[in-house]
C-alpha cells in the first residue's frame, strides 16, 4: 500500500509531458499602469479572461492563447471604466475581446523567460513580447491540480491600436501585466 501511494504521489510530482492547462478566470488577470498627466501612475485591470496554455518542458514548445473581457475594465472608479469601456475609448461593445497569442516560447537555460505573440485590440493585431518574471508547473495543493502559473510583462504604445486620446499628457506607453494559472482539465 506505501508503494501504490508513493507511486501515485510521485506521478503527482513528476513533470509533466506536453499538455494543455484551461486558464482558470479567478487567479488570472490583465493589468495595466498608464503615466497620467507626470502626476502618477494610473492602474487597472480587466476582471474576466480566459484561455488555454499548452506546454512541453521538454521539447521547450508551447503556445499561450489568453482572451480578456474588455466590458470587465475596472479602474476602481465606475465613471471613468464606464467612459475607457465606451465609443471613444475601448468600444467594449463593438470589440468584447483583447487577445494575445503566443507564437513562440523563448528560453534561457531550462527556463521560460519571454513569449512573443501578438496582441489583439480594437480590430488592430500587434507583435507584443511579454518577459516572464515568474513561472512554475506543478501540484497546487491546495486544489489538488496539475498546473502552470506565470506573471508577465510587455509594453505597448496604445496609440498604435487606435486610442490616441489625450496622446501627450496620457502617457502613449502602456505596461500590460498578465499574471495567469492554468490547471489540467
Amino acid at each position: 500500500m506505501k508503494r501504490i501511494i508513493a507511486l501515485i504521489f510521485a506521478t503527482l510530482l513528476a513533470p509533466a509531458q506536453g499538455a494543455e492547462y484551461v486558464v482558470d478566470p479567478t487567479h488570472t488577470y490583465a493589468s495595466f499602469e498608464i503615466d497620467h498627466l507626470g502626476f502618477s501612475t494610473q492602474r487597472g485591470q480587466f476582471n474576466q479572461s480566459s484561455g488555454v496554455v499548452e506546454f512541453d518542458p521538454a521539447a521547450k514548445t508551447g503556445r499561450i492563447d489568453i482572451s480578456i473581457e474588455t466590458a470587465s475594465l475596472d479602474t476602481g472608479f465606475e465613471l471613468r471604466d464606464n467612459v475607457l469601456r465606451g465609443d471613444d475609448w475601448f468600444k467594449a461593445k463593438d470589440y468584447p475581446y483583447i487577445f494575445f497569442r503566443s507564437q513562440k516560447l523563448i528560453f534561457t537555460d531550462d527556463k521560460l523567460s519571454a513569449v512573443d505573440g501578438s496582441l489583439v485590440m480594437l480590430g488592430e493585431i500587434r507583435p507584443m513580447r511579454l518577459e516572464v518574471t515568474r513561472f512554475k508547473c506543478g501540484l497546487n495543493l491546495a486544489s489538488r491540480k496539475r498546473g502552470c502559473g506565470a506573471d508577465a510583462v510587455g509594453v505597448l504604445k496604445r496609440s498604435e491600436f487606435g486610442l490616441s486620446n489625450g496622446v501627450p499628457f496620457i502617457g502613449d506607453e502602456v505596461r500590460l501585466r498578465i499574471q495567469v494559472e492554468a490547471y489540467l482539465p
